[in-house]
């Protein structure tokens, strides 16, 4: 009886916390979606409650009236253009610093490993003229391959961690049979890294969706606007429009694909996490 409820106690202690994480995490998520179904009126008179009617207009006017269509289409080429630039880059480094000997590999390694702990903030100042003179600034695809050279140290950390435990030996029969360096990257390593890839390829695409101050600084004009600068307008704008239920619908618009993502690659971001701890 005693061991019953130590374990009933043990679970409890467990879960609760969980439970009202989940409440802290997902009530203001839900009241959002909720006040983005309201008019301004029923937002200002019932902030709480549920909608009258359902206000669908909100997400028109911010698709429409707000360009949140533009900033969609600009996050969504800086996203995959960044992500795809940062495996090509991380791929090749990862295989050469984790399995070719050569001299300095091992301080490459820590270059990298190091660049981690410097602060982004320290080079937009540097990047911002480095962009204006070979005329990025103000470029979706400047601000991507920035983005990208930010997650590389990152991406090459872990990817290092899963390729480490991938047997020489697979290599070492591939090259007996005449296979090139590069078949063995493409055709061996890489799809036995695919679980680290995965991972690091939607934490990226995620950081990169959502990210913010770099887009204020590398981007001017509104034609350019990522979703974070769309809706960073749209809020300073309904400060003086009351248009509160056009930011909460813009908000939804934006988090929904992160959602939808995560949701379906939780399973192997959990596991690539998992996998990259205990190999690393």
């Amino acid at each position: 009886m005693k061991r019953s409820v130590g374990q009933i106690l043990g679970r409890a202690g467990i879960r609760i916390p969980l439970i009202l994480w989940s409440i802290a995490v997902l009530y203001p998520i839900i009241w959002m979606f909720i006040g983005s179904l309201k008019s301004n009126a029923e937002i200002y008179r019932n902030p709480w409650g549920f909608p009258e009617i359902l206000n669908w207009q909100n997400y028109v006017n911010a698709w429409s009236n707000y360009n949140i269509d533009t900033s969609v289409w600009n996050s969504l080429i800086v996203t995959l253009v960044g992500t795809l630039l940062t495996l090509l880059m991380a791929i090749p480094t990862a295989y050469a610093i984790e399995r070719i000997n050569f001299k300095g590999s091992k301080l490459l390694f820590t270059l990298y490993v190091s660049a981690m702990m410097i602060p982004m903030v320290l080079g937009w100042i540097p990047l911002f003229f480095l962009l204006s003179n070979i005329g990025l600034l103000d470029n979706v695809f400047g601000l991507a391959i920035v983005y990208s050279v930010s997650q590389l140290p990152f991406t090459i950390f872990v990817l290092t961690s899963f390729m480490s435990t991938i047997p020489k030996s697979l290599e070492e029969a591939a090259s007996i049979d005449g296979m090139s360096p590069y078949g063995m990257l493409w055709k061996i390593i890489t799809p036995l890294s695919m679980s680290g890839i995965i991972t690091v390829t939607i934490m990226n695409a995620i950081q990169f969706w959502n990210e913010y101050f770099m887009a204020l600084i590398f981007l001017n004009s509104s034609e350019n606007y990522t979703l974070a600068l769309a809706i960073d307008f749209i809020s300073n704008e309904a400060q003086y429009t009351n248009a509160w239920g056009t930011l909460f619908a813009s908000l939804i618009i934006a988090i929904i694909p992160v959602i939808v993502l995560y949701a379906i690659f939780q399973r192997r971001i959990a596991k690539g996490m998992t996998e990259g701890a205990i190999k690393g």
